[in-house]
């Protein structure tokens, strides 16, 4: 018996099996793509990087939806800092967002340093987490009164 999934992996060379072992070890974890084709080869399958490269673009998606559905709850206590940057020659500020297990939630890269800036970080981690948090810390700037 087949199933919907299945179909997607249809006119393929290698099992379905295979493949989504192969995107899911590139989406996993921080591997190469030509780690991801050792890993596979210390198993008797030959697949080249390119190959596994193609996979991560056609079934990529599917997969990392997959990962980030099953993802354990993030903590419900945020820290939220700063740190100055020079990036070409410009200062920057760097706007991160990390649960209390060191998850990073957020990170955001701008040149202002004001309320404005500290509303968008905000807004954006809320957009992207879906919930608020119970608790959040931060080092007293000014801008976060906002």
């Amino acid at each position: 018996m087949t199933t919907r999934a299945d179909h997607r992996y249809t006119g393929y060379r290698y099992p379905a099996e295979v493949i989504a072992t192969a995107v899911w070890l590139n989406f996993r974890f921080p591997l190469s793509l030509r780690m991801v084709e050792e890993m596979l080869a210390a198993r008797g399958i030959l697949v080249s990087y390119e190959t596994v490269r193609q996979w991560g673009l056609k079934f990529g998606r599917d997969i990392a939806d997959q990962l980030r559905r099953r993802a354990p709850q993030r903590g419900d206590k945020w820290h939220l800092d700063e740190v100055v940057l020079t990036i070409a020659g410009k200062k920057q500020y760097l706007w991160r967002a990390v649960d209390r297990d060191g998850f990073v939630l957020d990170v955001l890269v701008q040149s202002r340093r004001d309320a404005k800036a500290a509303k968008r970080l905000l807004c954006k981690l809320l957009k992207k987490q879906g919930r608020t948090p119970r608790v959040l810390v931060t080092d007293k700037l000014k801008s976060y009164a906002a």
